[in-house]
């Protein structure tokens, strides 16, 4: 005979079997007029008519990121929501039609599919017809995910290529500036902002004036800059180091390194700039001999090697801290206490800059929510860190001595060098007696040109052959190297005082900075950061760190 519990069981697993599965779908719409099929209207109706044909569905909304790349989700707003209303339990299955729309980035892709998948929330993807719920669903999904991510790759050089080409012929890339406005690629002089720039131009090197004291008097004079909130020396020098106003153009400044963050760096010969001379004389704003003067003096101005080093150097961590929110650098800050002594924090320039995330009168997303660390806190983590390797070393080395072992083992694939060079040499003598029969008229020139491109191409595939051998056998030889020097590096590792600051500047390769009490410690000895959870407590007179948790941050080697 049933129990009265055993039929309660029943009813509410015929429930749980019967409840609806609250289905959205997530679409990366098209910001092209003209693309319809990608459109927000038409993937809307698609998606709810997709869902409406299952009856154990329930509609969830659509979550939509308008023109916004997919090889990052950082800037994707709705997608990101998306993923957080999963997490509180609001959506049981995710539909997207195709894994570019989802994201073109590998690591995304399965970092958020198996979070989701912990807590039974799967996705489909319609087009590429995979269900993260099938045992194969993350192999399949892994490969899609790769070729969305080497087509990004592709697409990025392609654009690359073509931006350098139109740069060479003379099409301006940028934002206007003052004394010029961009349009269509070419550059249309402001007369009026001209006037200005003849102004700081003269002030600085006929007058003789400084930077600072030019940025003062503008800002006295009501005068407004372009794009920034006020007059500075860092805005007024890079005034006076734009060629664009003797009548030259210089572009690729900046380049973006990885075509997944999109991130962009200043260019310091990582990459060829183009710089066209009298690009535009008949609109430059000051003559030749004016801009030369004012290099000249911009370089008797400027601080010897000796100087920049000093002051790029003047703390124990100058330039190795940054932000674990915005990605940004931090800076030093001091305060003179009352009580006599000083107080010293490093916090994100974006948060001392601006303050809190905001957007500033130009629609520029600005400011951090990234807090300061105690300099003394930092000197206690970085010495924890030191000697956390310096316990363990005996193991890390180990580790790594298997590693170098695993590294110079590797099967290389064999390559006979002389006989490739042989057919490189053997097919370039062909081409040669095509072109003699050509000349003969004993083929046409159209016979000649084709055979000419398929001599050229296999001389291409040989030596790609012959470069990939060559470079593989390098990287190997690099990497065992590069391993080897971390052992020999932990060996000279000994316990270090927070206070000693030559020790810690030596050590410490950079930290990353965030919030709730975590930093990842990265030290010149070992192939891995170090990650530490902390508590501080007490006031200036007693200051106690507390280090409760610690795990390897982007390991290489693991102990």
């Amino acid at each position: 005979m049933r129990t009265q519990t055993n039929s309660i069981l029943d009813i509410t697993n015929y429930a749980q079997r019967t409840k609806k599965k609250r289905v959205c779908a997530y679409a990366r719409v098209s910001t092209d007029k003209d693309d319809q099929a990608n459109s927000y209207e038409s993937q809307c109706r698609y998606f709810t008519e997709y869902i409406q044909q299952h009856s154990d569905w329930d509609f969830a909304g659509i979550y939509a990121d308008e023109g916004i790349t997919g090889t990052s989700t950082k800037k994707r707003e709705n997608f990101r929501r998306m993923i957080i209303d999963a997490e509180n339990g609001l959506i049981d299955l995710i539909l997207t039609k195709e894994v570019s729309r989802f994201a073109r980035n590998t690591v995304d892709t399965l970092t958020f599919t198996r979070e989701l998948k912990k807590r039974g929330i799967y996705v489909i993807f319609l087009n590429d017809n995979i269900n993260t719920q099938d045992n194969d669903g993350e192999l399949r999904l892994s490969i899609m995910a790769t070729i969305a991510q080497d087509e990004s790759r592709k697409t990025s050089e392609r654009v690359k290529w073509g931006q350098k080409r139109r740069m060479e012929q003379g099409v301006v890339f940028g934002r206007d500036m003052l004394g010029y406005a961009v349009r269509g690629g070419k550059l249309y002089l402001n007369e009026d902002e001209a006037e200005i720039v003849r102004l700081i131009f003269h002030k600085f090197t006929d007058e003789g004036k400084g930077t600072h004291v030019i940025a003062r008097e503008l800002r006295e004079a009501g005068i407004r800059p372009m794009r920034v909130k006020e007059w500075s020396n860092t805005v007024i020098l890079r005034l006076l180091r734009n060629e664009k106003y003797v009548g030259d153009l210089c572009q690729k400044k900046t380049y973006t390194p990885d075509y997944l963050s999109h991130e962009k760096r200043y260019n310091r010969g990582a990459e060829e700039k183009v710089y066209i001379r009298d690009h535009h004389p008949e609109i430059a704003i000051i003559d030749r001999d004016l801009w030369d003067r004012t290099q000249a003096e911009l370089e008797r101005r400027s601080p010897n090697p000796e100087m920049k080093a000093k002051h790029s150097n003047r703390y124990w961590c100058s330039g190795k801290l940054w932000c674990g929110e915005c990605g940004g650098r931090f800076i030093s800050r001091s305060k003179i206490l009352l009580a006599g002594g000083s107080y010293k924090a490093w916090r994100c320039w974006e948060a001392s800059k601006h303050g809190t995330p905001k957007k500033d009168s130009y629609g520029n997303s600005v400011g951090c929510v990234g807090k300061s660390i105690n300099d003394r806190t930092l000197r206690v983590l970085t010495a924890y860190a030191v000697n956390l390797i310096t316990v363990n070393k005996e193991q890390i080395k180990r580790e790594l001595m298997q590693s170098i072992k695993k590294v110079v083992s590797m099967p290389q694939k064999e390559v006979d060098k002389h006989k490739i060079e042989a057919e490189i040499e053997n097919l370039r003598k062909k081409k040669i007696k095509i072109i003699d029969l050509a000349a003969e008229g004993a083929i046409s020139a159209g016979d000649m040109k084709a055979q000419n491109e398929v001599y050229s191409a296999q001389i291409a595939d040989f030596t790609r052959r012959l470069t990939e051998a060559e470079n593989a056998s390098n990287v190997q030889l690099s990497e065992a190297k590069r391993l080897e020097e971390y052992a020999k590096r932990i060996d000279t590792l000994l316990d270090i005082n927070p206070e000693d600051d030559n020790t810690l500047k030596e050590t410490l390769q950079k930290a990353v900075v965030y919030n709730d009490g975590m930093i990842d410690i990265y030290l010149n000895c070992v192939p891995f950061g170090i990650r530490l959870w902390y508590k501080t407590s007490g006031k200036l007179d007693f200051f106690a760190v507390e280090v409760t948790k610690f795990e390897m941050a982007n390991p290489d080697v693991q102990f």
